[in-house]
C-alpha cells in the first residue's frame, strides 16, 4: 500500500537553467523517512529549465515538472505547484538558492511540533565570489525577520517556508496581485487567519544567492520599498488619515539630507554601492507613499 505523501517541495521556476541544476542536486542528496516529492512549477521559461529539470527524473524518483506559465509571477508558480502537490504539508524553495544538507528532514520534522515554520538563511557560499555581498546583511541568519509597521508581524523569506497544507488553503495561497514580498504577505495572513505563530528552525539551512549587478540590486531593492508601504497601506489602513500629517514627511526629509552628507566619505566600491542602495531604498519609499497615498515609513 503506498504511503501518503508527507511533504511537496515546490520550486517556482523562470529561466533558472543556470542554478536549478544545484539546487535539485542538493535535494537529490537529502533523506528523510517520510515519503516527499518534488514540484519544479515551471512559469514560462525560454531557456533550458525544463530540460536541466528533465535530467533529474531518474535521481529524484519522486520529481514532477508542472506547467505554470498561465500567469507570469512567482506567486503564481508556487500556488499552481501547490494545487499539484500531492503532500499533506508544502515547502517553497527557490529556484536559485540551494537547500543545505538535512535540510528535508529537518523542515519536515518541524511540521511534526510546528504548523508553519521557516528556514535559516546562509548569503556566504553562493556569494563569496560576488563583491557586492561584502555590502549585504543577512536579514535570517539567527532568527525571523521584523517590520515596524501593522502588523507588526514576524515572517521569512519565501525560500525556506513550508506550511501545513490545510493553512496554505484557508488563506488561499500568496497573494498572486503582489510583485513583491508576497511571501511576507504569506506569512501576516496564514498567521492572523490560521491564528498559528511562525517558528525559526535553525537546524533547516539554506544558502541564498543574491543579485550578483549592482543594478539588479538596486533595482530589487527599490521594488522592495515600494512593497513595504504597500503593505503597511494594507495593515495599516488606519494611518490614512495621516497621509498628509508633516511629522513623518519632515523625519523622510531628514534621512535624505543625512544620507547625501555621507557622499563625501565614500572612498571604496563598496561603500559606494552600499550608499546607492540607500539612495534606491529611499526612492522606492517616496515611490510607494505618492502610489498609495500613505505616509513615508521609518524602515
Amino acid at each position: 500500500m503506498q504511503r501518503e505523501v508527507r511533504l511537496s517541495i515546490i520550486i517556482p521556476c523562470y529561466n533558472a537553467a543556470v542554478t536549478l541544476g544545484e539546487q535539485l542536486a542538493a535535494l537529490a542528496d537529502q533523506t528523510w523517512d517520510r515519503p516527499w516529492e518534488v514540484i519544479v512549477a515551471d512559469n514560462g521559461s525560454r531557456d533550458d529549465s525544463r530540460r536541466v529539470a528533465a535530467a533529474f527524473l531518474n535521481r529524484l524518483p519522486h520529481l514532477r515538472i508542472i506547467d505554470a506559465s498561465a500567469r507570469r509571477g512567482g506567486a503564481f508558480a508556487r500556488n499552481e505547484g501547490a494545487r499539484h502537490a500531492r503532500g499533506t504539508a508544502l515547502a517553497f524553495v527557490d529556484a536559485d538558492d540551494m537547500v543545505a544538507p538535512g535540510w528535508v528532514a529537518a523542515i519536515g520534522n518541524a511540521l511534526d511540533r510546528h504548523p508553519f515554520v521557516a528556514s535559516r538563511f546562509d548569503i556566504e557560499r553562493l556569494n563569496r565570489h560576488s563583491w557586492l555581498s561584502r555590502t549585504r546583511r543577512n536579514p535570517q541568519a539567527d532568527g525571523l525577520q521584523r517590520v515596524n509597521y501593522p502588523p507588526y508581524l514576524p515572517h521569512a523569506g519565501g525560500c525556506g517556508l513550508a506550511v501545513e497544507r490545510s493553512l496554505h488553503e484557508l488563506v488561499g495561497g500568496f497573494d498572486e496581485t503582489l510583485f513583491r514580498l508576497m511571501d511576507t504577505d504569506y506569512c501576516f495572513r496564514i498567521q492572523l487567519q490560521g491564528n498559528v505563530p511562525l517558528t525559526f528552525v535553525p537546524e533547516a539551512l539554506v544558502y541564498v544567492r543574491y543579485r550578483d549587478t549592482l543594478r539588479g540590486m538596486l533595482r530589487q531593492t527599490r521594488e522592495r520599498a515600494i512593497a513595504n508601504v504597500a503593505l503597511a497601506r494594507r495593515y495599516g489602513g488606519e494611518q490614512l488619515a495621516q497621509w498628509w500629517s508633516f511629522q513623518p514627511w519632515l523625519a523622510y526629509a531628514r534621512r535624505w539630507f543625512r544620507h547625501l552628507g555621507r557622499a563625501i566619505r565614500i572612498r571604496q566600491r563598496e561603500q559606494l554601492a552600499e550608499w546607492l542602495r540607500v539612495n534606491a531604498w529611499l526612492i522606492g519609499l517616496l515611490q510607494g507613499s505618492l502610489q498609495y497615498r500613505y505616509p513615508p515609513l521609518a524602515i
